[in-house]
């Protein structure tokens, strides 16, 4: 009973969970089962849980006392198959809490599938005693055999049902634990597959999610069934699907499910959803998914055969449907924060400029974990003209090129990567003809004027047209990897001059540049640390492994395609970090 005290304590989030039990008889003392386990409830909160036994109904208490001082109790009676009372399910805190609908109604469907399993327990003991009487009877006289035959076989189909009825108690188990931390509703819908394709054995199933008066099915497979095989097309809340009517009436509808018990929810018509129109179903289930605030959906079961759904069917499919819908709630709400997140992150990567004479091409991957957004950006923007000096047409001056890591892979870092870009790109407005170690020393110094906690590294390099198709490359490099520079020939070389990374709590110093001349044909290859940092690997061998890819990599493939190979044979298998590539080519006359 312990394990109902533990998820009763989870789901309303208390300290303390019991099960009690009423006394067998007028000299036995009742029996408690805590969880945590080993703890002993207070006697003002088993004299609680008395008076839920005498009135027979559940009891809220948000101020209760007793020597150790004020407590909140809520508990709920566990009643038996001919409504005698067995007992208690009950929490305590010792923070005055305001009960609510929900407390209860969660509390009650646990106390619903702990009094199934305690009256599982009980016909167990029923099963035993027929079979030993069966066996006596057998031995007693040749001529009660066919009665004790008809006594066993009774007896088993009765173990039969208790042992469906305790694979039912174990479902609910597993639904609390397996859905409590999904991650998306691709996730949801696949954990719910899996929990009732081994117990409840439906042929289908289908989410339905509301979206603007709309439902939108989200197909789920059972037993390796391909997923899109149903109409997957939205319909109307306000239409006549038996699936609509659940969402609209918040109530579980059965159809063409032959039920005796509640048969008011029984309905015969059209299938329950239009998924459903296509297969040959006999009986369905919908679900109302409750949420926070309010009807988030329905989850629909479907047979191929008659499923009788009783009263104990009935509460295990409603309670998996609150489980469910617990997940498809967390679900919702951490696909928006993505979206809203990757939003953010794209907006603020740069669309390329196009220049003559230079091909560019850049390709970002974000972190698979925490907001799947990051502080890795990538850069390119024409120069302001140095003082005196005429500018060009546009497409053909001087260029800024950055490729930088702001530490982190969340919203935070995001936020503080659009400053920094944008910081950088003003340095370089404000400092026309300089180098871009002025830039960047000008960044470092206004991130600590203005206290922005910005930490991380960053390469930014003015690259300039010499004529005959060369370009003069001027890079500062702030802790980054180094970049590579491969010639039209194959020949690679690594850019590692570097200084010291970016951070807030370091005082600005003076940067370094160095500078290489770009032949036609040459290819320079920026980077950030998450295309060849991996657990468990070196960083060198990863780095050399790249620089091998980009020396045998075709002179005259695409540099997006060159950028997605190198990606592909480099990049970890976990994107643990965000990864950017930036590349760009000198073209050849």
């Amino acid at each position: 009973m312990n394990r109902f005290a533990r998820l009763a304590t989870r789901l309303l989030a208390a300290p303390l969970g019991l099960v009690w039990l009423r006394p067998a008889g007028e000299t036995a003392g009742a029996v408690s089962e805590c969880w945590p386990i080993g703890t002993s409830p207070d006697p003002a909160v088993l004299a609680c849980c008395r008076r839920v036994a005498e009135e027979g109904r559940p009891r809220l208490l948000s101020h209760a006392e007793d020597e150790s001082g004020a407590f909140a109790f809520a508990g709920v009676p566990l009643v038996g198959g001919s409504g005698e009372l067995l007992g208690v399910l009950a929490v305590t805190d010792h923070d005055l809490r305001a009960w609510g609908e929900d407390d209860l109604r969660d509390l009650s469907d646990l106390a619903a599938a702990c009094s199934a399993q305690m009256r599982m327990r009980k016909r167990s003991a029923t099963v035993r005693q027929a079979r030993e009487a069966a066996e006596d009877a057998a031995q007693a006289a040749e001529d009660a055999a066919q009665a004790a035959e008809d006594a066993a076989q009774a007896a088993e189909g009765e173990a039969t049902r208790v042992h469906e009825l305790l694979n039912r108690s174990e479902l609910l188990l597993r639904a609390s634990e397996d859905l409590a931390d999904t991650s998306g509703l691709d996730d949801v819908r696949q954990r719910v597959g899996d929990l009732v394709s081994g117990d409840l054995k439906p042929a289908c199933i289908d989410l339905v999610l509301v979206r603007q008066e709309m439902l939108h099915p989200v197909v789920s497979p059972v037993d390796g069934e391909p997923p899109g095989t149903g109409v997957a097309e939205p319909f109307a809340l306000a239409s006549d699907w038996p699936v609509a009517r659940t969402v609209r009436e918040n109530r579980m509808i059965v159809v063409d499910g032959p039920s005796e018990e509640g048969g008011a929810d029984a309905v015969a018509g059209p299938p329950a959803t239009p998924a459903f129109a296509s297969r040959e179903l006999v009986t369905a289930a919908c679900l109302p998914l409750r949420g926070t605030h309010g009807i988030l959906g329905a989850l629909v079961l479907g047979w191929d055969a008659a499923y009788g759904i009783g009263v104990d069917e009935r509460a295990v499919l409603t309670t998996l449907a609150g489980y469910t819908a617990q997940a498809v709630e967390r679900a919702l709400h951490l696909d928006e924060r993505i979206t809203v997140a990757r939003g953010l992150q794209t907006a603020m990567l740069t669309d390329l400029p196009d220049v003559s004479g230079l091909e560019l091409s850049a390709l970002y991957r974000p972190a698979a974990q925490d907001d799947m957004v990051g502080g890795d950006w990538y850069d390119a923007y024409p120069l302001p003209s140095a003082p005196g000096t005429a500018a060009g047409p546009p497409g053909t001056g001087a260029l800024a090129l950055t490729v930088g890591d702001i530490t982190g892979h969340d919203m935070r870092a995001a936020a503080l990567m659009g400053q920094v870009r944008s910081m950088l790109r003003q340095a370089d407005q404000d400092h026309p003809g300089e180098g871009p170690e002025q830039a960047l020393g000008a960044l470092e110094r206004a991130c600590r004027r203005l206290d922005l906690p910005a930490s991380g590294t960053a390469v930014h390099a003015h690259l300039t047209p010499r004529g005959e198709g060369h370009w003069h490359l001027r890079w500062t490099n702030a802790g980054h990897p180094a970049p590579l520079l491969v010639t039209a020939d194959g020949t690679v070389e690594s850019l590692d001059r570097h200084d010291v990374l970016l951070h807030h709590a370091l005082p600005p110093g003076p940067r370094t540049t160095d500078s290489r001349s770009l032949p036609p044909g040459s290819t320079l290859l920026l980077y950030t640390d998450g295309l060849v940092e991996e657990r468990g690997e070196d960083i060198e061998d990863n780095v050399d492994r790249l620089a091998r890819r980009l020396a045998a990599a075709p002179r005259g493939v695409p540099l997006d395609e060159l950028l997605r190979a190198l990606l592909d044979a480099v990049g970890p298998r976990e994107a643990l970090d965000d990864a950017v590539l930036f590349a760009v080519r000198v073209a050849t006359p």
